[in-house]
């Protein structure tokens, strides 16, 4: 039952992302200690007066994945009619992600060069474009689909770059495609050796003047947890490595959210999405999605 501060929802999509596995696998940082717990952080759903809207912060024990549930009041907005409940249940959290890692912690700046490691990815995908969006003035994307990889060059990229190649070759592109001029903002989905042949890629083996300040933005953890950080890297180029920092005050989340939902219905953002029914989330569960998001629908 809703509180005085809360709304019920019926549910009509949640997405299943990295993190609502993260969450229930108890290897998340937010995961929950107590149970029942059921799972899916947002979604779209109606409330009782028929309205459409966009929702997140279930009040535990409750989540996305369900026929109802129940959020506070000031987790709600509502989406524009041409959104399709799908588009609309998986855009927002990987959108929102991306959007506020590009702003509100890389501070990308006109002009920029940007590489995106993970590119392939849903979230990866997203900030490609939203890179272009913000004004970058070169944007590199990394990832293993070679697929997506040639789909990105026509929605943003400038270039790219295939990390299942040899280490060596890799490191060999991120110094190829930096240039003269390298890389202002880094956005990281992956961690792991990629983000040590990157770094590897940067270090300076000799003196030399510092360039512009590399930002690196570490946001997921796909390729590993861990990684191997000589003291060289940091001593010899002007690099900043920042996390993305938890939940950004309201104003800042909202702002993103909006801007994310209104550039959706604009048509900005493909999303591709597989709609699959709530009775079989356990096959869905073991499905990586290829680039695209799985949906849960009741």
């Amino acid at each position: 039952m809703a509180e005085g501060n809360e709304v019920v929802v019926h549910v009509l999509a949640a997405s299943l992302k990295p993190v609502d596995k993260q969450i229930a696998a108890g290897s998340h940082y937010a995961s929950p200690r107590n149970f029942p717990f059921i799972c899916g952080l947002d979604g779209v759903g109606r409330l009782e007066n028929g309205e459409r809207v966009f929702f997140g912060g279930c009040r535990a024990p409750y989540g996305a994945m369900a026929q109802r549930t129940v959020v506070p009041k000031a987790f709600v907005f509502p989406i524009p009619a041409n959104l399709s409940d799908e588009t609309a249940a998986a855009l927002p959290n990987p959108g929102v992600s991306a959007w506020l890692t590009l702003t509100f912690r890389a501070k990308l700046r006109p002009g920029e060069n940007v590489l995106i490691l993970g590119a392939t990815g849903v979230t990866g995908q997203l900030a490609v474009k939203m890179a272009k969006l913000l004004g970058a003035g070169r944007v590199v994307a990394a990832g293993r689909n070679q697929q997506v990889l040639q789909s990105l060059l026509q929605t943003g990229a400038d270039a790219i770059i295939q990390l299942d190649a040899p280490t060596e070759d890799i490191k060999a592109s991120f110094a190829r495609e930096a240039g003269k001029s390298g890389y202002q903002v880094v956005i990281d989905y992956l961690w792991g050796p990629p983000t040590e042949a990157f770094l590897s890629a940067i270090t300076h083996t000799g003196f030399a003047a510092i360039g512009a300040e590399t930002r690196l933005v570490q946001v997921g953890e796909s390729a590993g947890s861990t990684i191997t950080l000589p003291a060289a890297v940091l001593r010899s180029t002007a690099l900043s490595i920042l996390g993305t920092a938890g939940i950004p005050p309201k104003d800042v989340l909202f702002d993103a959210l909006q801007k994310v939902i209104s550039h959706g219905a604009e048509g900005d953002f493909h999303l591709s999405t597989q709609r699959v029914p709530l009775s079989e989330v356990e096959s869905a569960w073991e499905h990586s999605g290829s680039g695209s998001r799985i949906v849960i629908v009741p």
